[in-house]
């Protein structure tokens, strides 16, 4: 499988040197024979996504990209993969819980560090990627939006369609076709139109990387402080949820201060 930018990277797995990739139909079969033999289901997952090396694929017609940039994992997108393969033997509820709302199961004693010890050290490394290069970065637009909307309504003379621009010459300096341009010359990929949600999550991490290399250090940190309180206000809004990661600004800054 490969890129318009060269091979795809394959995703870290428990793969034994010399024994080649597992294919994706075994995985599935494992996770279900040791679901029908009585692990609970969420291990059996972690445990799939463990093993699992596809960084992306088409299924029945869906396009799956699990692996952002070759360096940001979306797990959940996985797991919802593996999920419909096993649909007839995960209580519905609870699968709703994890892909709708990142809710592990209540009946189940995991925490943070046996997450990421299931994961692997690299899918759980690229875990942490998505979180901050993807959720983290969408809440600071969001909140970057917030402030430019309080703005507007303390105008006295009308307000600006022109928001969504703003957002985006606020945060990167730049307005969004300018970026989408700039996008378009890096990596080849012409966003236009009806952009997929697995492009916009890439553009969304580009832009997060950029962000890293055109700011100084305490704007990083100061934009990234605000996505963090922006995602904790969103998360308690709805309820208390887990991401098999602690998110702060010192984790992010010991991940990528150069």
């Amino acid at each position: 499988m490969s890129s318009g930018n060269g091979p795809i990277p394959v995703l870290e797995g428990d793969v034994e040197p010399g024994t080649g990739l597992p294919a994706p139909a075994d995985i599935i079969l494992r996770m279900r024979q040791a679901i029908t033999g009585g692990q609970h289901w969420f291990y059996a997952l972690l445990d799939a996504v463990h093993a699992w090396r596809l960084p992306e694929e088409t299924v029945r017609g869906r396009h799956y990209r699990y692996l952002i940039a070759g360096e940001a994992f979306d797990w959940l997108l996985l797991a919802e993969r593996l999920l419909e393969e096993a649909a007839d033997l995960v209580p519905p509820d609870q699968r709703d819980a994890l892909l709708w709302h990142n809710r592990w199961p209540e009946d189940l004693e995991i925490d943070d560090d046996e997450f990421a010890r299931r994961l692997g050290p690299a899918k759980h490394s690229a875990h942490l990627n998505y979180l901050y290069g993807v959720l983290v970065e969408e809440a600071l637009q969001l909140s970057v939006e917030e402030e430019i909307h309080k703005e507007v309504r303390a105008r006295a003379w009308g307000f600006d369609q022109r928001e969504d621009e703003t957002v985006y010459q606020r945060i990167y300096g730049r307005s969004r076709e300018q970026l989408l341009a700039l996008h378009y010359e890096e990596t080849g990929n012409l966003l236009t139109g009806d952009v997929s949600l697995a492009d916009w999550k890439a553009f969304t991490y580009w832009l997060f990387k950029l962000r890293l290399k055109s700011q100084d250090r305490a704007r990083v940190a100061s934009d990234t402080r605000k996505g963090l309180a922006q995602l904790t206000r969103m998360e308690l809004a709805v309820s208390e949820s887990r991401r098999g990661a602690r998110l702060d600004e010192a984790e992010f800054a010991a991940r990528y201060s150069a």
